[in-house]
């Protein structure tokens, strides 16, 4: 799994039959060179104005090639490291780099040649997850709710219960027992974050949130942004990494550490302002993503979200890194038997559908 805040790949091993997860396995990790963030980064400005999903000009395609060699390099490297053989893996679940989400236009691009990864792997590979949904109507997004859920039954905690992903973009999803859970993105996560930290210090994100902690968040900031028609509308609903870019929300002159507290403090009052659209507040959190390793993100939210309990998936017994790529490993069982993996109540499908191509060796 590569997201939107493009900081590297994760890969993960889990044992599950697409309902249940009996085991999670090994993971592994690799950062993204600077150069290779780059080219990432070029293909999502470039991509603003894509309008056919099949289309690879340029550094788009480039992007392509890059996100198709980084994920076969990573798997290999961890079956390698761990004496696994390509034949024990039943299925490769790839996401791709998404490029460009855009919904309401029927357009999704998450950039990686699924057939191309699958030859060279030897493995079956389950790839463009979020078109059918998208076919249909839905909203494409969030994808890993099903996991969520699956993962909440196996832990100990008082329903209802929130799973939080911070990435580049956050999205919860809220589970309370059996029925089909219900999530949607919250609004920026990591993305404005990072980007912040920049183009103010060059460093790619702000380390446990430290330059945060020695800042003064701007409320008066943050309210403006938080008019947005987004944040009043009511699940199920998505956006795109570039919806709150700094074109779109006029960030005025900050030092860095008030800047990086104002923006992270937007973030945590995403977040707040989901909990009255969802069935009853939440009564347990558990964050994952980049965002569960920034302490001052996790110390906001546990100060807006009391008297709620908040921790992150690693305190709850799960990788708060490797979660995403877990999630891809489940959606592709789920897909490979036709289960559904998106739902009315997660992206707005019209009813619960099954969705990804599967590339065969």
């Amino acid at each position: 799994m590569s997201g939107t805040s493009l900081d590297g790949v994760d890969a993960a091993v889990i044992e599950t039959d697409g309902e249940r997860i009996l085991e999670f396995g090994p993971t592994f990790y690799r950062a993204y060179k600077d150069e290779e963030r780059a080219v990432l980064r070029r293909a999502l400005a470039e991509a603003v104005g894509m309008t056919d999903r099949r289309a690879r000009p340029g550094v788009i395609g480039e992007a392509e090639a890059l996100t198709t060699q980084t994920h076969a390099e990573v798997v290999e490297r961890l079956l390698e490291r761990r004496g696994i053989a390509a034949g024990d893996i039943a299925v490769v679940g790839f996401h791709g780099q998404t490029v460009i989400h855009k919904p309401q236009s029927k357009l999704t691009v998450q950039v990686g040649d699924g057939a191309a990864l699958a030859r060279r792997l030897g493995i079956p590979v389950v790839h463009d997850f979020r078109q059918a949904d998208i076919q249909a109507g839905g909203q494409g997004a969030p994808l890993v709710p099903v996991f969520h859920r699956a993962i909440v039954s196996t832990i100990d905690r008082p329903h209802p219960v929130a799973v939080l992903n911070i990435g580049g973009v956050a999205n919860v999803t809220f589970v309370d027992g059996e029925p089909d859970p219900i999530a949607c993105d919250t609004g920026p996560g990591n993305a404005l974050i990072d980007d912040f930290m920049r183009a103010r210090t060059g460093a790619a994100y702000d380390d446990n949130g430290d330059v945060a902690a020695g800042g003064k968040p701007n409320q008066a900031f943050i309210d403006r942004v938080m008019k947005h028609p987004f944040f009043d509308q009511k699940p199920p609903k998505s956006l795109d990494r570039n919806a709150f870019a700094f074109d779109n929300i006029g960030l005025p002159e900050f030092s860095v550490s008030d800047g990086a507290a104002t923006l992270s403090a937007l973030t945590v009052a995403a977040v707040v302002r989901v909990v009255p659209h969802l069935p009853s507040p939440p009564k347990a959190w558990i964050v994952g993503g980049g965002g569960a390793r920034n302490r001052t993100l996790m110390r906001m939210l546990a100060e807006q979200l009391a008297p709620a309990t908040v921790e992150t998936a690693d305190a709850a017994g799960f990788s708060a890194d490797a979660l995403e790529a877990q999630a891809f490993a489940f959606l592709a069982v789920r897909s490979m038997r036709g289960l559904p993996i998106t739902f009315p109540t997660t992206s707005g499908a019209p009813k619960p559908l099954s969705g990804g191509v599967v590339a065969r060796p």
